[in-house]
């Protein structure tokens, strides 16, 4: 480098807009995206141990991308090199391989590839780097703003992790902008500026979940802002407003937003609610899509959703388009709601002014994200999980069914309020009955809601998948229905970081691993020898993706955690299988539980209820005792199960729901589980049922019937039993899913 290449680069540092001069440069001053780089999830892990594999960020403008890959450059010791795919083509890429093979030939010495805009690329220029990926030479990491499963090249994308960022949090935002004005030497921190908290809302607001915007605004206010007498910037919110007017709209005219939010339109007008179809009908117009487009299918919707029902709906959507074309914008907006409106409403005011209600909705309001089931599943579904969970309304009587259409946010608005002349007197009360329901399904805890978006994909290993599948399949059926029945409760996602309190049999933990593949598995196990199994049985599983095991207690937790090798790490789903039914103190067993649960994180435990066990009695055949001595034994036993003295055997979900609450969690909902299954009554166990317990454990089966029945009554009962040594009889019992969270979902 000669001396007019450094004052250039010298001079940059100094240049460069507050946004990259601000971009963090470890994973410590990273902020946002905690679904993938919290403390204990996989991507975070295989940065720090500088194990990065190919990685694809997909995710809007200003979110992080392009951060979290010179994150990377600072932590990994790999050669690393960036191309941006609009400026690089096949030459670029020719040179990076060539150069890659020769470092890592001469010096073993790997070569990291970050593309920025990757979707840019043709078809010929991204196979022209396949090879390359696929042989080593290069480990790729792009970056992108468009769908990766459609812009990116399948081979590519299949021999890849692709991790989704979203927008940021309003308080990551507002974070950001605090570090700006403390960092004395990249920002603003050797000045005296005071930021007023209503302009700041202002920036972070109208930013939309983009950083950069933020930060630009930010930057701006500052440079165009004369010091006061005193020498201080004073930023106020007339100076914020000044910086940053029009919120952007995230919208593409061919990608995912367009097809997301088209689809939650269509969906809105299938479903009859007419706040949503307005607001998504808002969306589109506000962020520029084309109104001959809306037309166009909402006149296929006539045809397709509505038909025969009301022969009307084509007239007038028909009419409405024709009078749009010789309108024009922006008064064009009353025919478009209008026809939403109608179609809404139609069987399967100036009440069109809701549509402009729900425009100004769209401007003044924080952006919310279409909810999963109601984006696009045509094009997705397997990578990211949009469109699972949509309730189709054809399939329900009157065509209709209650379930979300507005997102979370604006859960329970009301953008329509029908007239009471003409067609919309009979359209009222219809719309309030829907609205009611609605509302009611909103508020009612056990209602499953939109399922949450898929954020992260792995390429799929195939010697692992057969080798979880033969793990999976090795347990008895009523154990296999217990772990689906329990991770079916948890909700598991693909990122989450998972503890297994129960883990000596890696029952549920192999489960676990097969859920969360770019998450984390931690396995809880009692002993060291049951330590030493499970890891025999791990060295099957890559480094990455192994479980890492504690040995201890569920009440060590707290200290096996802060031992290991990321004291950070909490989980956002613990689960367990009999973890409080052999307790004593099963409080006290939660709340180390619950201090490693991260915020809103999930516990799903399965407990086997013990008043509801198969009776011993029912095993005997009717021959086998006289009848008086049958109903006395009946009566010893079920004096068993009855008993309140007995913490072991006297619990209910009542008491259940009063264990979580003193350990700071809510039992939120429960299922109970009918088990059948064969067990063979072998002569030790039977054996086992007749000898009295060691001091110190529970009673033996014979001392509680002893409590009722004879010694000589107790000889007869045990000497019937032991006829059966051999034999295999059906156990019928009941297990019970409990689901407990804190106050917020896990990110």
């Amino acid at each position: 480098m000669n001396l007019f290449d450094h004052a250039r680069e010298e001079r940059l540092k100094t240049e460069q807009p507050l946004a990259a001069r601000m971009r963090p440069r470890t994973l410590e001053e990273y902020v946002g995206q905690d679904h993938i780089l919290a403390p204990g999830r996989l991507l975070r892990r295989a940065i720090q141990a500088d194990r990065i594999a190919s990685l694809i960020f997909y995710g809007p403008p200003g979110t992080g991308k392009t951060t979290l890959a010179s994150v990377i450059a600072n932590a990994t010791e790999s050669w690393f090199e960036q191309l941006n795919a609009v400026l690089a083509g096949v030459a670029d890429i020719r040179r990076v391989t060539e150069e890659a093979q020769q470092r890592y030939g001469e010096h073993g010495r790997r070569t990291i590839l970050f593309v920025d805009e990757v979707h840019r690329w043709n078809k010929a220029q991204q196979d022209a780097l396949l090879p390359w990926v696929e042989n080593g030479t290069v480990v790729l990491i792009g970056a992108t703003t468009e769908n990766p499963y459609f812009t990116v090249n399948r081979a590519l994308v299949s021999r890849s992790r692709v991790f989704q960022l979203k927008p940021l949090e309003d308080e990551h935002l507002r974070q950001i902008a605090r570090q700006a004005l403390r960092d004395p030497e990249r920002g603003y921190g050797a000045r005296a500026i005071e930021l007023r908290p209503d302009a700041l809302d202002h920036l972070v607001g109208v930013a939309n979940g983009d950083a950069r915007a933020v930060l630009n605004a930010l930057e701006l206010a500052v440079e165009t802002t004369p010091p006061d007498e005193a020498g201080r910037i004073v930023i106020d919110l007339g100076v914020a407003e000044e910086s940053i007017q029009r919120r952007a709209v995230l919208y593409d005219k061919e990608g995912d937003y367009h097809f997301d939010t088209i689809s939650a339109f269509i969906k809105s007008l299938r479903g009859s609610d007419p706040d949503a179809a307005m607001y998504w009908l808002a969306r589109m117009v506000y962020a520029g899509e084309d109104p001959r487009f809306l037309f166009r299918r909402m006149l296929i919707f006539c045809g397709e959703d509505i038909g025969l029902a009301d022969p009307h709906a084509m007239m007038v959507c028909t009419a409405a388009a024709e009078a749009f074309d010789r309108v024009g914008m922006p008064e064009g907006n009353y025919h478009l709601g209008l026809t939403a409106l109608y179609l809404a409403t139609a069987p399967k005011s100036n009440s069109v002014m809701g549509f402009f209600d729900a425009l100004a909705a769209v401007e003044k309001e924080r952006e919310a994200e279409v909810p999963n089931h109601l984006r696009d599943a045509s094009r997705d579904q397997e990578g990211f999980g949009h469109g699972i969970g949509y309730q189709y309304p054809h399939a329900y009587r009157d065509h209709w069914v209650a379930q979300q259409y507005l997102p979370d946010s604006l859960r329970g608005k009301v953008f329509y309020r029908p007239g009471h002349l003409g067609h919309e007197l009979g359209v009222a009360e219809s719309v309030r009955r829907h609205r009611e329901a609605q509302l009611a399904a909103a508020l009612d805890e056990q209602a499953p809601g939109a399922p949450p978006e898929i954020l992260s994909f792995s390429p799929q290993d195939r010697g692992l998948e057969r080798w979880l599948a033969r793990t999976l399949n090795g347990v008895g059926s009523h154990l296999a229905q217990l772990r689906e029945a329990l991770f079916a409760a948890a909700g598991c996602q693909r990122h989450w970081r998972v503890l297994d309190l129960t883990a000596d049999t890696g029952l549920l933990t192999w489960e676990a691993l097969r859920q969360a593949p770019e998450g984390g598995v931690w396995a809880l196990v009692s002993t060291s020898p049951a330590a030493s199994a499970l890891q025999a049985q791990a060295a099957a599983v890559p480094d990455l993706r192994r479980p890492e095991v504690l040995v201890g207690a569920p009440v060590d937790l707290p200290r096996l955690v802060a031992g290991s090798a990321d004291p950070a790490t909490r989980f956002d789903l613990v689960v367990g299988r009999q973890v409080l039914t052999p307790a004593v103190d099963r409080p006290g067993l939660l709340r180390p539980c619950a201090e490693v649960l991260a915020p809103g994180g999930v516990m799903v435990l399965c407990e086997n209820l013990p008043r509801q066990t198969q009776r011993l009695h029912d095993l005997l055949p009717s021959a086998a005792l006289d009848a008086a001595l049958r109903e006395r034994l009946r009566e010893a036993e079920e004096a068993l199960y009855a008993d309140p003295d007995d913490p072991w055997v006297h619990w209910d979900l009542a008491t259940a729901a009063a264990w979580f609450e003193a350990a700071g969690l809510r039992l939120q909902r429960s299922e109970e589980l009918p088990l059948e299954f064969p067990v063979t009554l072998t002569a030790g166990l039977i054996e086992r049922w007749f000898t009295p317990a060691p001091a110190g454990h529970r009673p033996a089966y014979c001392e509680h019937l002893r409590r009722r029945l004879d010694e000589e009554e107790v000889g007869r009962v045990a000497a019937a039993f032991r006829l059966l040594a051999g034999e295999a009889v059906t156990w019928h019992s009941r297990a019970v899913v409990m689901v407990a969270r804190a106050d917020s979902p896990p990110r």
